[in-house]
């Protein structure tokens, strides 16, 4: 299923509803790029959210059950890397006519950061995307990837990073 933004504010709206009180949530890449307009859609959801809103998350997830993948991460995490805790000050905040929900996205840099983790072909072209876009430079991913950690093989980040800088900053 290929979900716009439409899609993703009509889940989030249903989510909205369910909520007891105010969270903050924080779309990481597909759904970032989707609500950034850097993609048309997105195939799942995806957000990182800080713990003391997690689990309201999941309780209206499981109630409104939207029929598509939504993986939910903690505190700055996002599959096995894990940004600084800076991500959130450094993220957007997406407009909505949301009442209990704070959207936010990551920071540009940041999606390629968590792409660059796990790079495939698909991770690749959404890096050259988020390049272009927002005219980031090399200077910006190398800076930030100094500040993350990662849960795998550190090597294969180093490496995926470097593959990356080699690929969209040819030297000159």
């Amino acid at each position: 299923m290929s979900l716009d933004n439409t899609k993703l504010l009509d889940f989030l709206g249903e989510i909205d509803k369910e909520l007891k009180r105010k969270i903050i949530i924080v779309a990481v890449g597909g759904t970032a790029m989707t609500l950034l307009s850097v993609k048309s859609s997105t195939i799942d959801v995806d957000f990182t959210i800080p713990s003391e809103y997690y689990d309201d998350f999941e309780k209206a997830k499981k109630i409104i059950q939207p029929g598509f993948r939504v993986d939910v991460f903690h505190d700055g995490a996002v599959f096995t890397t894990m940004l600084p805790d800076d991500y959130l000050k450094k993220s957007k905040l997406v407009k909505t006519k949301l009442k209990n929900i704070s959207l936010h996205t990551l920071h540009p840099v940041d999606i390629v950061i968590t792409k660059i983790g796990r790079l495939d072909s698909r991770d690749e072209q959404d890096i050259e995307y988020c390049i272009k876009k927002f005219k980031l430079k090399e200077n910006h991913i190398k800076k930030r990837a100094e500040d993350i950690g990662y849960a795998r093989n550190d090597q294969v980040f180093i490496d995926n990073l470097q593959s990356v800088l080699k690929k969209f900053f040819p030297e000159k």
